[in-house]
């Protein structure tokens, strides 16, 4: 394996998931106005979605990051950004002077669901905690 593939895929779960780490340490400092923009949406429990949009964003980016299990973290990520492109950035209900700022994010979230369907697909590549479990695995089967 040469050591591009070795390394970018790396490079790329880091660039992905930084997004979400920083995003969600942001709403743990500023929990009451996490859960006052949720409310300002009409979602119910907003309480409860800081919390899971926290443990999404942090948790699965760390996890992103780390490479461990890394398609459930993608995958959960991927869900999380395709709601959160609905709801928060519905650029076709804007109001006129909103609705070019919210295109831009709603396309964003699409382009990282993008990046983040390639790991689910994919795997975390070799420089992941993934891999080191994944190799045991392979040596059984091989001496099988």
């Amino acid at each position: 394996m040469n050591q591009v593939s070795r390394y970018l895929p790396a490079l790329g779960r880091i660039l992905i998931a930084w997004l979400f780490v920083s995003a969600g340490y942001g709403k743990i400092g500023g929990f009451e106005g996490t859960v006052g923009y949720i409310a300002s949406q009409g979602l119910p429990f907003p309480v409860l979605g800081a919390v899971l949009a926290i443990v999404v964003e942090l948790g699965g980016g760390l996890m992103l990051i780390a490479g461990w299990k890394a398609r459930w973290a993608a995958a959960a990520m991927l869900v999380f950004t395709a709601a959160a492109a609905f709801v928060f950035h519905a650029f076709w209900a804007a109001p006129v002077d909103q609705a070019m700022n919210q295109s831009i994010h709603f396309w964003k979230n699409v382009s990282i669901m993008g990046g983040l369907a390639y790991v689910v697909a994919y795997g975390s590549g070799a420089f992941s905690l993934d891999a080191r479990e994944e190799k045991p695995l392979v040596r059984q089967a091989l001496a099988a």
